[in-house]
């Protein structure tokens, strides 16, 4: 596989940064041997860039460690593929066409379905699942919030670029309290007003503390006065938005965002008041976006014979591998080479970053695939849920898509004489 080289004097290349679930726009790559990051200090991107390899010629398919053709991979990934009975498709960071593909050939192969950040994603979805949402978005974020408040979380620590991407485009005041953290230097700016507020006890004991206030319950004792001055605020405010990270909220983060989304839903009966769940990068809300519109499901769903099965608990990826209730492994991870698939004594078929390590264990097929938005294009749903952003091809680096691998796999399963049953 070989690239097709950038002219050194290419102009900047206006681009969208696919390395978190901002998907932040407004940037260019200058494009040499190396691609460089414009209009933005991102570390998160900076780094992502460095680990794109300059010369993708020595990318190649391997299998059980040794070099291969793509065809030699693909037919070895179809024989795999046709002798399981219950393959998991697990890491899924591709973008909507490889998750459209998978999605396909999963359900040709009674496959199970769960991304590598799907311990985050169904923490946000639970909630949805139980009593809702009220969505908002980065735009109305910055054109109308006047308090936001951030839940348990320093969102630019993973998201270097958020507050960036929700300042006011102009003069407006607004005050960032910081709940259960200290305040972040990262939010600052001009008529912005920081506070940090203690947890009362627990994240759960400030969130009932909160509910009871904003619902004017009556309490048994006084509540401390930050958390009721808080209260006070998000009732008088025009329009609050509460931040909150599921993957930062521990093993009980769906009840977190439940006790969340009823704050919400208690302050919009007098004013107006949205939540704003940080998370889905590496393609994770693109993974469970396109499998519900698909399925009527979100991921950790399996596709079987027989119909169709949701279940969160049990076909997590790590419970799954655990109990032996998959005898194939499909791992995808196109953004990051060190998301490398969970160690299990099962046939493997990894269709990785380019300069992915190699990974030992059982027998195994490796086929490197092109990174949305830079060896190719495409479209990834950012973290507000419902905007899908447009991904333009960095350069040709000669690497095939998720989406185009998985086709010929299924195109070699629907052939049996190709070779792929035998």
């Amino acid at each position: 596989m070989t690239a097709s080289p950038t002219p050194t004097d290419a102009p900047p290349l206006p681009w969208t940064c696919p390395f978190c679930a901002l998907l932040c726009d407004g940037v260019a790559l200058a494009r040499g041997e190396t691609l460089e990051l414009r209009g933005s200090d991102c570390p998160k991107a900076r780094q992502a860039l460095a680990q794109q390899p300059a010369d993708t010629a020595a990318a190649t398919p391997t299998i059980d460690g040794r070099a291969a053709s793509l065809d030699e991979a693909l037919d070895a990934a179809a024989r795999l593929l046709a002798g399981a009975t219950l393959p998991l498709f697990a890491g899924l960071a591709t973008d909507v066409a490889g998750i459209r593909s998978l999605y396909a050939l999963a359900s040709a192969r009674d496959a199970i379905l769960d991304h590598l950040l799907g311990d985050a994603i169904m923490a946000s979805v639970r909630p949805l699942q139980d009593r809702g949402v009220y969505y908002t978005t980065l735009a109305e974020v910055r054109t109308r919030a006047d308090l936001i408040v951030c839940f348990g979380t320093r969102p630019a620590e993973r998201y270097p670029e958020f507050f960036r991407r929700i300042a006011p485009g102009e003069p407006r005041r607004r005050e960032i309290v910081f709940v259960g953290t200290d305040t972040d230097p990262a939010a600052a700016g001009p008529d912005t007003e920081l506070e940090a507020v203690p947890f009362a006890g627990d994240a759960f004991d400030t969130l009932a503390l909160l509910n009871a206030l904003a619902a004017d319950r009556a309490l048994a004792a006084p509540p401390p006065g930050p958390l009721a001055g808080l209260a006070a605020r998000l009732q008088a405010a025009r329009y609050a938005v509460i931040v909150w990270e599921p993957g930062a909220s521990g093993a009980q983060g769906a009840l977190v965002g439940e006790a969340i989304n009823r704050l919400v839903g208690t302050l919009n009966a007098r004013t107006r008041a949205a939540s704003l769940a940080l998370g889905g990068s590496q393609g994770g809300y693109t993974a469970n976006q396109v499998v519900t519109w698909l399925s009527g499901l979100p991921l950790r769903t399996g596709l079987f014979r027989d119909g169709l099965r949701h279940d969160p608990w049990a076909l997590a990826t790590a419970r799954v591998l655990a109990g032996r209730n998959a005898d194939l492994l499909l791992w995808v991870s196109s953004f990051d080479p060190s998301a490398t698939p969970p160690a299990a004594d099962l046939p493997t078929i990894i269709l990785g970053h380019a300069a992915m390590p190699p990974v030992a264990g059982a027998p195994q097929v490796f086929i490197p695939v092109a990174t949305p938005g830079i060896g190719a294009a495409g479209h990834l749903f950012r973290l507000d849920g419902g905007v899908v952003v447009p991904l333009v091809q960095a350069r040709d680096d000669g690497l095939p898509t998720v989406a185009a691998i998985a086709g010929a796999i299924a195109q070699r399963l629907a052939a049996p004489a190709s070779g792929a049953g035998s």
